[in-house]
């Protein structure tokens, strides 16, 4: 081992970051406005009536390069935050690559994720409001288990729409988060007019993140002294996840390292746009040529194969209409093991950075995405979530190019959690039972068919 780089590296509490990276600010061309159904600009009251004030200010802020993290904010990331940097040298081995990897740990706190970096803000910016309670929607599970860990913490009532099939996938992820006191509804449900929907269009569906949003936002509005709260995909959710960046880049900083690739997940974008966001910033300002690389499963592409367009971010088409890349909000993923990744569309910010060229995009299938996982988990030690090892498979190819080329590149990628919540799926694929699925051209087209004519 090299010596002078240790196996984990944490940040003191001294270096932790006291504001959070806005890379709206940074972006030479901004990502296009929020629409209203009728096609007109979204205003900050438009969106005040679903979500919190403060993150609509920070959503609509595309000038302050740095928002500061509140002291009250700040003080609860220190009960779980900094996570450890990690260099795989036992990964290294195991391949027999010249590549230096190293993986930034979302994992070690009790919601299991890097969810609860948001949720934290949403649920103080909520409190601070005088709201009494709140609503959202979850896939996997690891933003409803953090939301209801922060609300909580805050005194506030939550709703968690959970995607069906997740939910059915894993019970016990349903148990902490009313362990924390959320009531979790299985989506869709028959509790609201959108879940009463779908299952008439879609009748036995394991759900969609589309659908469990459709949902949670139709609960807020029709609750009083309620708000949405999302996990994902809008731009103030990434902000609060440039938390992940900012330590990655302050601890390699530390041994004089810069990546050569960055790698993460894409299923929203806000964690992988959170790791990316320091290092994209140089990029965008001329200051490295970082290869920058979003991984997103062949059953759910987004990017790789979705359109640029104006969209609803929900499958009831409550929400607001976002210019980014869709399957169309009518497009009913398959019931994949990564929950967290089965969204039709894609933050604003990551769309407007692939289509203007700044990063590219592997869309892998789950048969690969296990195999990598399984031998991540026995040279690391970590059992990695589904959503996590996207990023774990393309970051071993990345390393094994290295070996066969010869060349020494760093690479860095997201572990955004643990899978020990996600044994139906290890199981599945221990038995030889897991398949991979990809959407057919029919199924694409009649996702686009959904995206709205502006």
């Amino acid at each position: 081992m090299n010596e002078k780089i240790p196996y984990k590296t944490y940040l003191t509490e001294s270096e932790m970051p006291k504001k959070w990276l806005n890379l709206n600010a940074f972006m030479p061309e901004k990502h296009d406005p929020f629409l209203n159904a009728d096609g007109t600009p979204c205003t900050h009251e438009d969106l005040e009536k679903v979500f919190c004030k403060e993150c609509v200010e920070q959503e609509l802020n595309f000038t302050d390069e740095y928002i500061e993290i509140p002291e009250g904010i700040r003080k609860f990331y220190t009960n779980f935050r900094p996570s450890p940097l990690i260099r795989a040298y036992f990964l290294e081995e195991i391949l027999d690559t010249p590549a230096e990897i190293y993986y930034k740990y979302e994992g070690t706190n009790t919601s299991g994720s890097h969810k609860l970096n948001s949720a934290i803000p949403q649920a103080y910016y909520a409190k601070n409001q005088g709201l009494s309670s709140v609503t959202t929607e979850t896939g996997a599970g690891q933003w409803g288990t953090a939301l209801s860990m922060a609300c909580a913490f805050y005194g506030l009532d939550l709703d968690v729409f959970m995607v069906k099939c997740s939910a059915e996938q894993k019970p016990h992820r349903k148990e902490v988060i009313k362990t924390y006191g959320g009531n979790v509804i299985p989506s869709p449900s028959e509790t609201t007019n959108a879940g009463r929907k779908i299952l008439q269009e879609y009748p036995g569906t394991g759900g969609s993140l589309g659908c469990a949003i459709a949902e949670a936002v139709e609960k807020a509005q029709n609750t009083p002294n309620c708000r949405y709260v999302l996990g994902s995909v809008l731009d103030h959710v990434l902000l609060h996840q440039t938390v992940i960046g900012l330590e990655s880049k302050i601890a390699l900083d530390k041994y004089g390292v810069t990546p050569d690739i960055v790698i993460g997940c894409v299923g929203g974008g806000s964690n992988y746009g959170g790791l990316i966001a320091p290092y994209m910033a140089g990029k965008l300002r001329g200051e490295n040529n970082i290869d920058f690389v979003g991984v997103e499963p062949v059953s759910c592409p987004s990017m790789s194969k979705g359109k640029y367009a104006y969209d609803f971010c929900d499958s009831a088409k409550i929400t607001p209409l976002a210019k980014m890349y869709t399957l169309g909000c009518g497009f009913m993923p398959s019931p994949n093991h990564s929950g967290g990744l089965r969204y039709h569309g894609m933050s604003p910010i990551v769309s407007k950075l692939y289509h203007d060229g700044y990063m590219r995009v592997e869309a892998v299938e789950q048969t690969k995405v296990f195999e990598a996982a399984v031998q991540f988990a026995k040279c690391e030690g970590i059992l990695p979530a589904p959503e996590s090892s996207h990023a774990i498979r393309v970051a071993i190819d990345e390393a094994l190019k290295c070996k066969q080329t010869g060349e020494k590149k760093v690479i860095l990628f997201g572990l955004t959690g643990t899978g020990y919540f996600d044994m139906a799926a290890y199981k599945k694929f221990n038995e030889g039972a897991m398949t991979d699925t990809i959407p057919t051209q029919e199924e694409l087209e009649k996702g686009f068919a959904t995206i709205p004519k502006l």
